[in-house]
């Protein structure tokens, strides 16, 4: 039982240092806008 304890604890550890790495880079880090241009070719637009 003492190695079920300890193997759970480690995976807890380790998935909340993931869980707070995910939270750090969503909420320190902002994306820089920009704009983007997409051709769209004109077929796309005719029903079939």
């Amino acid at each position: 039982m003492p190695t079920l304890l300890r193997f759970l604890t480690v995976v807890a550890v380790i998935c909340g240092l993931i869980y707070g790495g995910i939270f750090a880079l969503a909420t320190l880090f902002d994306p820089v806008p920009r704009e983007i241009t997409v051709t769209v070719p004109p077929d796309k637009f005719q029903k079939r």
